[in-house]
């Protein structure tokens, strides 16, 4: 449902190239830190009755430790197998009871934990967040339970599913540091050999005040979360945050080509891969929007050239950071495409089309109308995806936590509108080279010798 001040937005919206200025609007934010050094994040709507909340712990896929690959993921299953308070059932039986919903999920750079429900339920869902902020059931039925729960999910989201691996293969491919590169979902090796002590000590690690954010969204006042978050929190030790591994990397120097066979697959398929510019940088936002260009939907340049016009693809799906959004990523993300293809066609005939596409925007840019409707695009879809008080307050939350600072959310329409058809040509010039690429093909049988 829209919130009267977004449709107003919306509706404002300059659509047509040399208008006037698209109207400003701010995502009210106010930022506080409790003493142990848990941030808090509140953005007040009060267009209707309920809220979003939005937990993020500093911990994801490419910040878990060695020999502990998995871990990230594994964790964010224990959160909901109860508390020596709370047990087994309850999270979801009074959220859910209460009319709202729950989920987590874990990114290369986070683990987030989100509720949606009616502004009457913030204190239950505070007093519950706190509760396994503080304290698990470490016992080892829950954790026999949840390793052979995530090893299941492999099976049927990675091993068992035509290409189910492509976003595994890509990172590992392109990237050089272990940290980049290895696999995130977790190796069945190394989840076997998780013990409960080992998951006492990530809980004691990454699970602290101080490497968490809590966002709150919608039909509430600032000062009343803050006096409940200090509540309910303010009483959870301090411990030091831990550091961030160095995740940098240069850009490649020398293409990668690789060809495996997925069995489960009855069609070709190619995954192509380039390194992207740090989050941040003064490239971040021309590269989302050359991705966007490039291959965001029926209206992108490699749609057009390669699905509709030279019927090499029967699709094409791709974009900045696979496994979230253009902004919610910290250190470097790939940008990525994946295409199912014709069997009858060669693969350097779409690789050059893919080439040219990218050599014409590096040489000529891109027409004034074409950038206005991308720009368009982007920045709706960012507010769109501000609508609900749950998609706030997880954005707020991502964004204190990777950027350092919620109110760097209100900057990203700038950063948007202000891309350069300059920008897109030096970007396109300097990250989507054929050196700095990764190509993985995808073959349906055993490639030739």
């Amino acid at each position: 449902m829209r919130s009267p001040s977004l449709v107003l937005l919306l509706a404002g919206l300059t659509l047509a190239a040399g208008g006037p200025a698209r109207p400003a609007w701010r995502i009210p934010v106010t930022v506080k830190q409790l003493p142990n050094g848990l941030t808090v994040v509140v953005s007040e709507d009060h267009a209707l009755p309920t809220l979003g909340v939005s937990v993020v712990y500093r911990v994801g896929m490419r910040l878990e430790p060695k020999g502990r690959t998995g871990f990230a993921h594994l964790f964010e299953h224990m959160m909901f197998e109860g508390t020596p308070v709370a047990p087994k059932g309850t999270f979801d039986r009074v959220i859910q009871g209460g009319g709202g919903r729950n989920n987590g999920s874990t990114r290369y750079d986070f683990t987030n934990y989100i509720e949606s429900a009616p502004a009457s339920a913030l204190e239950p869902i505070l007093w519950l967040e706190a509760d396994r902020m503080k304290d698990l059931d470490f016992s080892e039925k829950n954790l026999q339970n949840q390793r052979d729960v995530v090893k299941e999910e492999i099976r049927v989201n990675v091993k068992n599913r035509p290409y189910g691996s492509f976003w595994l293969d890509l990172p590992a491919a392109a990237y050089a540091r272990w940290e980049n590169a290895h696999d995130g979902y977790g190796s069945f090796e190394d989840l076997d050999h998780a013990a409960v002590q080992d998951v006492k000590a990530f809980h004691a690690t990454f699970y602290s005040p101080a490497n968490a954010v809590i966002a709150v969204a919608g039909d509430v006042k600032a000062e009343e979360v803050f006096a409940l978050v200090e509540k309910h929190f303010g009483a959870i030790p301090s411990q030091p945050k831990p550091a961030v591994p160095d995740l940098k990397e240069p850009l490649n120097t020398k293409e990668v080509r690789q060809v495996k066979t997925d069995p489960l697959a009855r069609v070709p398929a190619l995954a192509v891969a380039w390194k992207m510019p740090e989050r941040g940088s003064r490239d971040h936002a021309p590269a989302a929007v050359l991705a966007e260009i490039l291959a965001g939907g029926d209206a992108s340049r490699l749609y057009l050239s390669l699905v509709k016009g030279k019927e090499y693809l029967l699709n094409v799906q791709g974009g900045l950071n696979p496994l979230g959004g253009p902004w919610d990523f910290d250190g470097q993300t790939l940008m990525t495409l994946f295409s199912l293809y014709k069997p009858q066609v060669d693969v350097d005939k779409i690789l050059a089309e893919v080439d040219a596409q990218v050599a014409a925007v590096a040489a000529e840019g891109v027409g004034k109308a074409e950038l206005e409707r991308t720009r368009t695009k982007m920045v709706s879809d960012f507010y769109a995806g501000l609508e609900t008080p749950l998609g706030r307050a997880d954005a707020l939350a991502k964004s204190q936590a990777l950027w350092g600072s919620a109110e760097a959310l209100n900057t990203i329409p700038a950063l948007i509108e202000g891309v350069t058809p300059a920008d897109l040509k030096r970007v396109a010039a300097t990250y989507f080279t054929r050196a700095n690429r990764v190509v993985i093909d995808y073959h349906t049988a055993a490639p030739k010798p």
